[in-house]
């Protein structure tokens, strides 16, 4: 039995025989586990969606008249140490929920204890469809890899006119490997042609011999859903070596430091967001609440979308204790399968049967040395 039930119980038996529980016990706090890359690879990613938890909790510090206490554990952007995280927050600190991750392959490992411990969480931006697939107890914040590679493909074919496409994929990455092969489905099913399909693996820093190849078969784009650091090394050598191809990215490449490290050759890059930017035009009253709280929270550093998945993956959780009317996990897992219609600053949110967040699918173009939101993109 959860100590915070257990303690519930024992003051309850204590009123039952005229004793006067503590106050301590009727406070117990409600106990949400935390666990994102906070060092590694993946670092930055899971550091800003910390502080969209943390926003979030300094907005919504109780929940069901208690307070909640957030336990965060670090998953080092290690498969090993993510399931090993998990495992920490439902055995030795008997969290009622947990939040996370960012990284597919982070999320695969930490979901399989949690599902065995019977203890819900909520993933991040873990896009690839194995996170949940199978899952009672699993649930994401964000849409999933095929419908981000279909609406990429789409907005490449049909909205750009692109026919011809480059694959550059990490295979080292399960990330990656869903992502292209979603694209490359929908792609060939609208139209387009495949003219190359390379590879590579996380921590290659020579990516010239794929490249050069990639400029002989002549491209109308590249589609290469490669996490921020590498993706900003891959466009610095493609200009480099003469690639004058556009450049297509997923929602890992949704980080300040992209432009940071490929400058100039970043310039004209497209890459899929989830629907948030500090900048979008007509933004929702919560997306406007959520800006307004980060920057009194973090003056000079604005908010990007996995500060803001940080943000509504909380408050999702909330709402479903809320929901529930308790923090016991069958109770919240039920509640998060019946998620409909959530305003968050992502646009209205509902979970579907499979677990996953249906949600719109981002546009965001560098110009001029700035990124900018210039529309959603739709799946065919």
């Amino acid at each position: 039995m959860k100590l915070s039930r257990m303690f519930a119980a024992v003051a309850m038996a204590a009123m039952a025989c005229g004793v006067v529980a503590p106050a301590a016990l009727a406070a117990e706090p409600v106990k949400i586990g935390v666990y994102l890359p906070l060092t590694g690879q993946n670092a930055f990613g899971g550091q800003l969606e910390l502080n969209g938890v943390k926003l979030a909790q300094k907005a919504k510090p109780t929940v069901l008249g208690r307070t909640v206490e957030l336990v965060v554990v670090d998953n080092k952007s290690d498969k090993v140490e993510a399931a090993n995280a998990v495992k920490r927050l439902v055995e030795r600190d008997n969290v009622s929920a947990y939040i996370g991750t960012y990284g597919s392959s982070l999320a695969m490992a930490g979901g399989e204890v949690g599902e065995k411990a019977g203890v819900p969480g909520v993933g991040t931006s873990c896009t690839n469809p194995l996170v949940t697939q199978g899952k009672k107890y699993y649930f994401r914040s964000c849409f999933i890899d095929p419908y981000q590679g279909a609406a990429a493909a789409a907005y490449a074919f049909k909205n750009m006119g692109m026919k011809k496409a480059a694959i550059l994929m990490d295979v080292a990455n399960d990330y990656s490997v869903g992502l292209c092969a979603f694209f490359k489905r929908s792609y060939k099913k609208l139209g387009g042609e495949i003219v190359a399909d390379l590879k590579y693996s996380s921590g290659d820093q020579d990516f010239t011999a794929q490249l050069t190849e990639i400029i002989t078969k002549k491209p109308d784009v590249v589609w290469m859903p490669a996490y921020f650091a590498e993706g900003a090394i891959i466009m610095k050598q493609a200009r480099e070596l003469g690639g004058t191809f556009t450049m297509m990215g997923a929602d890992a490449m949704d980080n300040p430091d992209t432009l940071k490290i490929g400058g100039k050759a970043v310039e004209g890059f497209l890459h899929t967001t989830f629907p948030y930017d500090v900048a979008m035009p007509n933004m929702s009253d919560a997306a406007k609440a959520f800006t307004a709280e980060w920057q009194a929270a973090y003056p000079g550093q604005d908010p990007n979308v996995n500060s803001a998945l940080g943000y509504v993956t909380y408050m999702l959780i909330m709402d479903a204790i809320e929901r529930a009317g308790s923090d016991d996990p069958e109770a919240i897992t039920k509640a998060l399968a019946e998620t409909k219609n959530f305003a968050t600053p992502l646009g209205s949110l509902s979970i579907n049967a499979t677990h996953d967040a249906e949600l719109p699918v981002g546009i965001i173009q560098y110009k001029d040395g700035k990124r900018a939101y210039i529309g959603e993109a739709i799946a065919n």
